[in-house]
């Protein structure tokens, strides 16, 4: 007994030292990483309370109220929201904390790249604290997170259209054969993936002897969309690049999918409401991967661009000619503006738990007085139809913005 208390209190030691090891590595550059390492930390906690904390949410009180207890699905699902809002408020709190950051001189801007191990601390208490609330705050955050779940698929389409552009600007700029060929070779795979998958789509949403017409209506004006980012990139006036018109028309085909398939499995126009376990699981990887991505690369684009032409007073200018004391050295360090919008880079984050949480659940939580599952599939067609339609806006707006304002920097 007394060794087995030793080499507990050995491990636990051990683990805390690991802790520590990690969290004092993180300097200024892996921040931004930490930041996605703990967001994807998140999602596996959700993940697997989802799986495993129904019996024990079961048995308390202030949670299961019912007359009725539900299914085992709701609470499922509110495990996944209450960690969810752990996250939100973690991340609003931190995105609060840094509006107005400036300049690395500010206190702030070390609370944004240090203090770890007591922000780690605080997230763990956050997400413990969130099971202790009652059921109608939940009941509230599943509401507004379809609006912040909306939002932050825009900013996803803001991060995918900042992503192909540069990709093509890059593969543009080595004025070579070989990456125009390139060019061409991926334009041309993704729109024969575009054309391909709107077939399919017609095949499983139209149903014959069925009143389609809204999904029918969905995958064409789909399809029609994909021809005008052709029509519009390739336009003399705007000589754009037919690169990012075809990967925008990959996207928006994968969103017109993503709505399809979100609608009821008693839909008589579903035709996958015989795979939906798979359809289901399928999604949710999907969806649960770009979330990541999107949040990866918006950590790392975050102040990854520098001027090049530096003024002298800037603090990227070259080093001076005369040397400069320590302490000044030092001021001047800390003086330095900061490279991205700390509030910001955290907004995406608070977005992102709430888009994150509703793919894990599927959309649906809300429950009646008889305590079983109000099913919300329609909400979701439209979430992702709307979003499909204002990334097509946004993309012919980035083409013909510069046109329409020559004296403004896009």
């Amino acid at each position: 007994m007394w060794a087995a208390s030793c080499l507990a209190s050995c491990c636990a030691a051990c683990a805390c030292d690991a802790c520590r090891t990690v969290v004092s590595g993180i300097s200024r550059r892996s921040a931004r990483i930490a930041y996605c390492g703990l967001f994807a930390f998140s999602l596996v906690v959700a993940w697997i309370l989802r799986e495993v904390a129904a019996p024990l949410m079961e048995s308390l009180p202030w949670i299961n109220n019912f007359k009725h207890t539900p299914s085992r699905d709701w609470f499922e699902t509110d495990a996944v929201l209450r960690v969810s809002l752990g996250n939100f408020l973690f991340f609003t709190i931190l995105a609060v904390l840094m509006i107005g950051v400036k300049n690395q001189k500010d206190p702030r801007d070390g609370l944004h790249h240090g203090g770890w191990m007591m922000k780690i601390i605080c997230w763990f208490l956050l997400v413990i604290f969130m099971f202790f609330l009652p059921n109608e705050l939940i009941s509230f955050y599943e509401t507004i997170s379809k609006f912040g779940s909306g939002m932050f698929l825009l900013v996803q389409v803001v991060l995918l259209l900042d992503f192909v552009h540069r990709w093509n600007d890059t593969w543009v700029g080595y004025d070579e054969k070989f990456w125009y060929v390139a060019l061409f070779v991926v334009s041309l795979v993704c729109y024969v993936a575009s054309f391909v998958f709107s077939g399919v789509l017609f095949h499983f949403f139209t149903a014959s002897g069925q009143d389609c017409g809204i999904n029918t209506f969905f995958i064409t004006m789909t399809l029609l969309l994909a021809f005008v980012f052709a029509i519009v990139a390739l336009h003399p006036a705007v000589n754009g690049s037919i690169l990012p018109a075809s990967v925008i028309s990959l996207y928006c085909t994968y969103l017109c999918y993503s709505a399809l398939s979100s609608e009821p499995r008693d839909y008589e126009c579903n035709g996958l409401h015989k795979h939906s376990k798979a359809v289901s699981t399928g999604s949710l990887t999907l969806g649960l991967l770009t979330t990541v991505l999107s949040v990866v690369y918006s950590a790392v684009r975050a102040g990854s661009s520098a001027t090049v032409l530096s003024p002298p007073s800037s603090p990227r200018a070259g080093k001076p000619l005369l040397p400069l004391d320590g302490k000044e050295e030092v001021e001047n360090e800390k003086a330095k503006p900061v490279t991205y919008s700390y509030a910001f880079f955290h907004l995406i984050f608070s977005l992102a738990s709430m888009y994150s949480a509703m793919l894990l659940t599927g959309w649906s939580s809300s429950v009646g007085e008889t305590g079983k599952l109000v099913d919300v599939g329609w909400p979701s067609v439209w979430v992702r139809i709307v979003t499909c339609w204002a990334t097509a806006l946004l993309y012919l707006w980035s083409l013909v913005a510069p046109i329409m304002f020559p004296d403004r920097e896009f």
